[in-house]
């Protein structure tokens, strides 16, 4: 029961919106979750700020999951979506942010994992 949520300071086309979420689909897996259960959500054009100074380009990443993974797969989920990130945006990867939430009780079709 993974959610993304994507804040981007930079405008994004919907093939691009398509392209991430098909990449982010693929990636879910580092994290030992399937994509069939993937939600994704984008916000573009979002107002940043990181050490004081508005950014031009950068990104803030959630993943929320039931659950948790260990920390080498959110190494390499982290570095995964900073590379995504980079190429199809042209964010550079020391102005993405990227959480985890582990969370205990999720929701799904009228009850409870």
């Amino acid at each position: 029961m993974p959610f993304i949520d994507s804040k981007f300071t930079v405008p994004v086309s919907e093939e691009k919106k398509e392209t991430i979420k098909s990449e982010l689909g693929r990636l879910v897996s580092l994290i030992n979750k399937p994509e069939s259960f993937l939600m994704v959500g984008m916000e573009d054009n979002y107002t940043l700020y990181m050490g004081g100074d508005r950014l031009e380009k950068g990104a803030f990443v959630s993943v929320s999951m039931y659950g948790n993974a260990s920390p080498d797969a959110y190494d390499q989920m982290t570095a995964e979506i900073c590379s995504l990130y980079e190429r199809e945006l042209e964010i550079p990867a020391n102005k993405v942010y990227v959480t985890y939430q582990g969370i205990k009780d999720w929701g799904w079709n009228g009850k409870n994992f």
